[in-house]
């Protein structure tokens, strides 16, 4: 009898302990690995707000790494771009076959996506011909709050050991 209240013990304890832990969900890509030099097909994944609150925008700035940006238009939310110095660009261009835009920045706004619920955005952009680690850094913008997955490990770092890691893809040749 004593073993398994022992266990029990054990079990409940644990359990407790897992119960208490912040969740650690964190903004990423559906694919892990893309190839150099290619039109990819960038699916970010969102699984939950700003503690506890709604996301009502998504900005992504996009890095050297990745060139001729086409977002994908998503039901009740508002497309936008801004070129390097901030100057908006019309998102509308990138289907005209131009090749997609040359923003350095995307978002989505105007929408609502429930803290409990997960939604993904995306867009696709032609990959770096250079092998090697793309971070692409986002900032996700709630009814309260902001959390900004920009951070990007130092060299020899892991995204592992960052509260909000940007989100990554490894580009292989």
């Amino acid at each position: 009898m004593k073993k398994l209240n022992r266990g029990l013990r054990a079990v409940l304890a644990a359990a407790a302990f897992a119960i208490s832990l912040p969740a650690s969900a964190h903004i990423t890509f559906e694919n892990k690995e893309v190839e150099a030099g290619r039109l990819v097909k960038f699916v970010l994944r969102i699984p939950h707000g700003c503690a506890g609150s709604a996301t009502t925008a998504i900005r992504i700035a996009i890095p050297d790494a990745l060139s001729g940006v086409t977002p994908e238009a998503k039901p009740g939310w508002t497309l936008s771009a801004a070129t390097a110095d901030a100057t908006p660009v019309h998102v509308a261009a990138a289907s005209n076959g131009t090749g997609g835009l040359q923003a350095k920045e995307i978002g989505w706004t105007g929408g609502r996506l429930e803290n409990s619920h997960h939604d993904e955005f995306i867009f696709s952009a032609t990959v770096s011909a250079r092998a090697g680690t793309i971070y692409v850094p986002v900032v996700q913008e709630c009814e309260k709050g902001v959390e900004r997955w920009i951070e990007i490990p130092s060299n020899g770092g892991s995204s592992e050991d960052l509260k909000h890691p940007a989100p990554s893809v490894r580009v292989q040749p």
